[in-house]
């Protein structure tokens, strides 16, 4: 600043903070729309996954060829009470089943014999919705193959349902695959669907069994 009177060194200090104040206010004008924009995409993005995982439909029962396929229920069978207060409703399972999962998607198991029950929200099934997710699945698993849902009669009321077939992986040793039949059925209260599975191995007869498991599931 040589040459420069007093005055005229004022006036440029002054001149260069002003610009720095400026510059300041900038970057943090710009670094502060960057976060709030981030901000505000997370809960949309989280809100478009939950939407898309609740909106699926369960999917298909699948046998593990390494596992023994049990033979029919016997007609001595006796069968308990599984009630989810969480889930709202009740259904009954054979004595001696394995239970996994969460009162939400609950499953029961002897063996290649299984019964898997998922209960989210939405509209009442229809045979139209129930063979747009069965064909959605097939896509996704090629062994599936499915029957026309049509709508039929329960202790608890109408319910939609559609019979299909899945293939196991092969069995690692002998090669063999399991194929499982699965009862689809699915019903609809107040807001609430129940998606419910019940499979057993080709030439596995449990139909009197599944038939009165799948009667005595009530809303609760």
């Amino acid at each position: 600043m040589a040459g420069m009177s007093p005055s005229q060194i004022c006036r440029a200090a002054v001149a260069a903070a002003l610009v720095g104040v400026v510059a300041g206010c900038a970057s943090s004008g710009t670094s502060g729309g960057t976060t709030g924009s981030a901000s505000s995409s997370t809960p949309a993005a989280s809100a478009r996954s939950t939407t898309s995982a609740s909106s699926s439909s369960p999917g298909a029962l699948s046998a593990d060829a390494t596992s023994a396929a049990t033979g029919d229920i016997p007609d001595n069978q006796v069968f308990l009470t599984f009630a989810s207060r969480a889930g709202g409703y009740a259904i009954k399972y054979p004595e001696g089943w394995t239970q996994s999962g969460t009162a939400l998607n609950q499953t029961f198991r002897d063996k290649n014999n299984l019964v898997h029950v998922v209960i989210t929200h939405g509209a009442s099934p229809t045979p139209a919705t129930v063979s747009a997710q069965l064909h959605s699945l097939g896509r996704v698993r090629q062994s599936l193959r499915f029957s026309s849902p049509i709508i039929v009669t329960l202790a608890s009321g109408h319910a939609v349902r559609a019979r299909y077939r899945t293939q196991s992986a092969p069995n690692q040793v002998t090669g063999k695959r399991v194929t499982l039949v699965v009862d689809r059925y699915e019903l609809g209260s107040h807001g609430r669907v129940a998606v419910i599975d019940l499979g057993t191995p080709r030439g596995v007869d449990n139909v009197d069994a599944y038939r009165m498991m799948i009667n005595s599931f009530r809303w609760r």
